[in-house]
């Protein structure tokens, strides 16, 4: 599992915490949403659960391994999606993946029917010698998404997987993410999609202000919200109607 103690991210120069005293436990094979308002602190709480920057206070471990004596061993057991495209654009969805895969140590044939087996479930086989720059959005988050599990990751961070795709690359997206989760993977992932995040999610938390400020399944906390009918409710309830522009 993952347990969170006390997290906290205070980026240098900034006056307030970009994630403050985060309390957590997710559960193996879990699909846990990470959900708030722009700048509400979910991709600092995201960076640091998957190692790419260190925290400001408190402490945290995956499947046992911390952060400060593990950083290797997390390294091996984890998959990270990010919002940005981690892609080469000048490269082929082939070139890019066997690159990727090369990463995290794989090679040869095992590696090229890691690549064969996603590509063929996620619809690209007939691009996969086509260069990234010419893939619509939607393919290039589907080839992101095969980079960062090759390797079969134990625990899945995303942020953002299915933001500016098109309908039908999102459901295979999602399609995916859920036979990956029936198989043993843990997922946690950002959103701003609340509709997507009730109906994929186990459980859900709300961040605003780095502070995380409820969580539950989404079913559950459509009911204990007045007059809530879905989670977009639930959640404007918990951030309010503000706009949360920031630069």
């Amino acid at each position: 599992m993952i347990t969170i103690n006390q997290l906290s991210k205070k980026y240098k120069g900034a006056e307030n915490y970009a994630v403050s005293n985060i309390d957590l436990v997710i559960d193996d094979q879990e699909i846990f949403g990470l959900l708030g308002p722009n700048g509400a602190g979910k991709t600092t709480l995201i960076s640091m659960l998957s190692s790419l920057i260190k925290p400001t206070e408190g402490s945290f471990s995956i499947n046992e391994l911390t952060y400060k004596k593990d950083k290797n061993k997390l390294k091996q057991i984890i998959g990270i999606v990010p919002q940005e495209y981690a892609l080469y654009p000048s490269l082929t969805a082939y070139e890019n993946l066997l690159y990727l895969g090369s990463m995290y140590g794989l090679k040869g044939s095992k590696l090229k029917s890691l690549i064969k087996k996603h590509i063929e479930i996620l619809g690209l086989t007939d691009f996969l010698d086509k260069k990234i720059l010419h893939f619509s959005g939607g393919m290039k988050r589907r080839v992101n998404l095969i980079g960062s599990i090759l390797h079969e990751p134990k625990y899945l961070f995303l942020d953002e997987p299915t933001v500016g795709v098109d309908v039908q690359s999102k459901n295979v997206i999602i399609n995916h993410l859920k036979q990956l989760n029936a198989n043993g993977t843990t997922i946690i992932y950002t959103s701003h999609h609340l509709n997507e995040a009730e109906h994929f999610c186990t459980r859900v938390g709300i961040i605003d202000h780095g502070k995380l400020v409820c969580k539950g399944r989404p079913s559950e906390l459509i009911l204990q919200q007045d007059g809530a009918r879905n989670l977009e409710e639930v959640f404007i309830a918990q951030t309010g109607k503000e706009l949360r522009d920031y630069v």
